[in-house]
């Protein structure tokens, strides 16, 4: 330990640690932009700049380490001034057109320039415009970009995907797409972490919020909404609500008074999805007559779809034919949903609300319309577009009161809602798949929450199952995912079943989620969603009334000819590109 003076405050600090986490350990704030702790740690920005008594230049209080006897300023004068001069730089490369950015009101820049009280230009704009594919669910706009290097440094070292890179070296450095490619023609999975940690409007998801405002105002077109396990835990943050008050009743309420039709919850083909892949688990490894080389992968998030598709093409079979339960419920909308309320399928709009980009991309697959009217998913909302079209319709969540979602397709279970966090596809599936074997419940609802919450590597488990182990893997974050789908590839690993979520903490910290600068959020909101399960009346997906409905009326049973037909996709049947 050593002892130091930081704004006359003095302080002892761990010996090595940087300048701004003694700073932040002692209560006192550095301003920063280009800083992720344990990631990003260069001084790219220097907007952390800090005065150390005895030195003649400024440090970056990000990467200087803290000495014995040390004296520093953090907010002198001549702190204030460069940092005053560094972010005037900065927005000279900058397209400051804040009113329409997505990140208006949210951009660390923005914050910056507010706090430090720079209300105009000092230096000529030098912003370059460059071309990109709009109807790309990922967009990057080059203008705004403030090379801090934080989207390379997530896609690099946590995704492990190398999509971005520094080009035109010289005297003007910007990041774009690596080796000179176009974004579609990269094995990009979509996962939309460098959106996440963006800390401005350079990259954002694509904003299809018109087309369904168009759709809303349109008489001749019936709308119903589907909203995602894990859009519950964090649609209301960027509106300022607590997780007390942002109850899914009343997000059922705030989506009729935006003017949808139908209001559903995707936790229902959630349940659905449960019992089409943990009867495929089933028939395709327990029931095997001869053990599988390797293991069953879900097949739910469309970003893992992505990366082991460009990564690992010889082991795309391994994975679940069932559709996402995004998919599910377009299929079962259109046709089920329109046969029982006698609509016509053509006159659906269907709308999903979801914590992810990639599902913008997995909805327009051609291979995922099955019901014959159309796509079986019409438009993706990411949570932050849904944010946003509260606040168009200046809805106020606090005097709004609960409302329960539309039937036949609105109950589910606590199973259902767990999707949402890592570890939960995998404790819904083994909840399931225990009653068909056993014909009884678990020893207890949660006997199988070993495998939840994955934040770091994979999390292995195995459960006896009526006298057969069963070893299940669940991991998130693709750099994880590499490290696993190594291991099983090189046979130093052996599961029967494994979990994969392209986004770390899963589908809560999707690249869809709002964006928190500075907070990570995805272990907060899955423990968010495991209290709605611990909560639930109905805690295991085969006994949801409404999915029993759909099976007895329509679907015959899991891995009928029907519910192949619908549920179901082949993962040759479209490409990406490969590494």
């Amino acid at each position: 330990m050593v002892k130091l003076m930081i704004d006359n405050k003095a302080i002892t600090a761990k010996e090595g640690e940087s300048i701004l986490a003694a700073a932040k350990s002692a209560g006192i704030a550095i301003p920063t932009l280009c800083h992720l702790e344990g990631l990003n740690e260069i001084g790219a920005c220097r907007v952390c700049v800090v005065e150390v008594k005895g030195l003649d230049r400024l440090v970056a209080a990000c990467n200087t380490p803290v000495e014995d006897g040390l004296t520093i300023l953090t907010n002198s004068p001549r702190v204030r001034q460069a940092r005053k001069v560094n972010v005037n730089l900065l927005l000279s490369r900058h397209d400051c057109q804040c009113l329409t950015c997505a990140r208006s009101g949210n951009c660390a820049l923005q914050n910056l320039a507010n706090n430090l009280g720079i209300v105009e230009r000092v230096y000529k704009n030098e912003t370059i415009p460059a071309d990109w594919d709009a109807s790309f669910p990922l967009i990057r706009d080059m203008g705004k970009c403030v090379q801090c290097m934080r989207c390379i440094q997530v896609c690099d070292n946590i995704q492990d995907l190398h999509v971005w890179d520094l080009v035109n070296f010289g005297s003007h450095i910007d990041v774009d797409v690596s080796g000179n490619k176009k974004i579609h023609e990269t094995d990009c999975s979509l996962c939309g972490q460098c959106i996440t940690h963006c800390p401005v409007g350079a990259l954002t998801a694509r904003d299809d919020t018109e087309k369904v405002l168009d759709a809303l105002a349109n008489p001749d077109v019936i709308t119903l909404v589907q909203v995602a396990p894990a859009v519950r835990a964090a649609w209301a943050e960027a509106l300022g609500a607590s997780r007390e008050d942002a109850t899914p009743g009343k997000m059922a309420a705030a989506l009729r008074r935006i003017g949808f039709d139908y209001v559903f919850d995707t936790d229902f083909a959630a349940d659905l999805t449960i019992m089409e892949e943990g009867s495929e688990f089933l028939e395709r490894v327990l029931h095997a007559k001869e053990k599988p080389r390797y293991p069953m992968f879900t097949s739910c998030c469309p970003g893992w779809v992505r990366f082991i598709k460009s990564q690992y093409p010889d082991m795309v079979d391994c994975l679940s034919s069932a559709k996402s339960p995004q998919q599910m419920f377009g299929a079962v909308a259109k046709s089920y949903f329109a046969e029982t309320k006698n609509i016509d399928p053509k006159k659906l709009f269907v709308v999903s609300i979801m914590p992810c980009v990639a599902k913008k991309h997995e909805a327009a697959l051609p291979t995922m319309n099955s019901a014959g009217a159309g796509q079986d998913v019409d438009i993706v909302l990411t949570t932050r577009e849904f944010s946003r079209l509260l606040r168009s319709e200046n809805i106020n969540i606090a005097s709004l009161k609960e409302e329960v979602f539309d039937d036949p397709l609105g109950e589910a279970s606590g199973a259902g809602i767990i999707f949402g966090a890592t570890g939960g596809v995998m404790e819904a599936a083994l909840r399931t798949v225990y009653c068909i074997i056993t014909g009884k419940k678990p020893p207890s609802d949660d006997a199988f929450k070993g495998v939840r919450g994955s934040m770091h590597g994979w999390k292995s488990a195995a459960f006896d199952v009526a006298g057969t182990t069963v070893k299940v893997a669940v991991a998130s974050g693709l750099g994880n995912t590499r490290k696993l789908m190594e291991a099983i590839r090189a046979g130093t690993a052996h599961y029967d079943f494994v979990e994969i979520m392209a986004c770390p903490g899963g589908c809560s910290g999707g690249g869809g989620q709002p964006i928190a600068m500075g907070e990570e959020l995805a272990e907060t909101r899955g423990n968010n969603l495991f209290r709605l399960d611990a909560t639930a009346a109905l805690r295991y997906s085969h006994e949801n009334p409404s999915v029993q409905a759909v099976y007895d009326k329509y679907l015959e049973k899991p891995l009928s000819h029907k519910a192949h037909h619908l549920l179901h996709s082949d993962h040759h049947d479209w490409s990406m590109p490969h590494r």
